[in-house]
């Protein structure tokens, strides 16, 4: 894996082979932050970014400028891979938290600009993600929810979807 822009740009950093996480792909990556950056949605960001797998889009915003990520999945490994890479790159603006986003869906705490969710594609409750997101409060004002899923989903019914974007096999769908 690799960061695609930024001031990490080009760093390369491997997965644990026992994490069963399905990495957004480069190509993906550099689709979705191409249209963020066009947006003027990534200085100066608070994001969120749930179920982050092995850390790429949560490192990747930390690369491309954002004020502070805040990482959460229930994986144990996923989150001492993510605060080794944390260390050793010496990141001051990653929080890395382990806990079950549903729960966490729950008893919300903090406002975003972003919340970024990658779920795995096979999640039965996928479609109740984006109204969990909008009922927590976690979205400040203007802020952007974007949702990574597979090909089988279609999230334009949604009242607040407003755009979608397709990179290979991944999609992204965003609300507001």
């Amino acid at each position: 894996m690799r960061i695609v822009g930024g001031k990490f740009k080009a760093r390369r950093f491997e997965a644990p082979k026992s994490i069963k996480a399905r990495p957004t792909t480069d190509m993906a990556k550099e689709g979705l932050f191409n249209v963020l950056y066009h947006k003027n949605l990534l200085t100066g960001v608070n994001v969120l970014d749930l179920f982050f797998g092995i850390g790429g889009i949560s490192l990747e915003f930390v690369s491309r400028g954002a004020e502070s990520v805040t990482s959460v999945d229930v994986n144990p490994i996923s989150k001492k891979h993510l605060l080794s890479l944390v260390k050793k790159w010496e990141i001051r603006n990653l929080r890395v938290v382990q806990a079950d986003v549903f729960k966490l869906f729950k008893s919300p705490k903090g406002i975003f600009d972003i919340v970024f969710a990658d779920p795995p594609y096979a999640e039965k409750k996928i479609i109740e993600i984006p109204d969990l997101v909008m009922e927590t409060g976690w979205l400040g004002n203007n802020g952007t929810f974007i949702l990574e899923h597979g090909h089988e989903n279609d999230f334009a019914w949604h009242p607040n979807f407003f755009e979608h974007h397709k990179f290979g096999n991944v999609h992204f769908s965003m609300f507001r």
